[in-house]
């Protein structure tokens, strides 16, 4: 994994925007005392470490062995595996949490049903699963170029296997037989330099020179606007 990426994500992650996100996650999976939870999906272990930090016994999984490894630096007494989502390492019915932050939209729409199966194998009964992620065709962007825009971005999430999963996100649950699903929706917004790292991925193109240089000169003059609508989605295992 690319340290500048790392960088990228760590930056995104500091934002007071995901800060309070992240709690909120915290909050909906209502752990108590002698509670297991897995954050599937856990990049550098920073939910590992935060949730460690109020008390939970908390496992982190992820797929890409890089990142444990990263993980595994900063947080040498954490528990950290590499796994799948749709195979991970538990007994049946040994969690009381499952959280997953920006996982299934990295999976292709067939392996969606698989890993939430999965989920409920593992959640004990009165266990709560919590999805965050964003629907990548809802980006919003204050732009001299809005049609080059609207190009720019659908074509970011066309390279996403499943960019529109969060918004299935109650119909999956449903499906998978969870109960008491809600939704939320809350909006991150950047007006400063922090998300000039996405913008140039999303400008990668040569034709989007002007547009990129468009949004370095909003960042430079305080006109900067982007908009990424996240979508937060808990249940209870029955």
């Amino acid at each position: 994994m690319p340290t500048d990426l790392i960088a990228a994500l760590d930056a995104a992650d500091a934002t007071p925007a995901a800060t309070r996100l992240r709690a909120r996650t915290y909050h909906l999976l209502r752990t108590a005392p002698g509670a297991h939870v897995a954050d599937i999906g856990c990049g550098t272990g920073r939910a590992v470490a935060e949730l460690a930090a109020r008390g939970v016994r908390t496992t982190g999984i992820d797929l890409d062995h890089q990142m444990i490894e990263a993980a595994r630096t900063r947080h040498p007494d954490a528990d950290l595996r590499v796994a799948d989502a749709r195979a991970l390492p538990f007994r049946d019915a040994e969690l009381t949490g499952y959280r997953a932050d920006k996982v299934l939209h990295n999976l292709p729409a067939p392996a969606h049903a698989h890993a939430l199966a999965e989920a409920r194998r593992v959640l004990a009964p009165g266990g709560r699963i919590v999805l965050c992620g964003q629907d990548w065709d809802t980006l919003v962007i204050d732009s001299a170029f809005p049609d080059l825009t609207r190009t720019l971005v659908h074509a970011r999430a066309d390279e996403i296997p499943s960019p529109r999963a969060a918004r299935q996100y109650r119909g999956l649950l449903l499906d998978a037989g969870f109960q008491d699903v809600a939704v939320e929706v809350h909006t991150a917004v950047f007006t400063d330099a922090a998300v000039l790292p996405l913008l140039t991925r999303l400008a990668e193109p040569r034709l989007a020179d002007d547009w990129l240089a468009d949004q370095q000169e909003r960042t430079r003059t305080n006109r900067l606007f982007v908009a990424l609508p996240l979508f937060l989605a808990s249940a209870t295992n029955p």
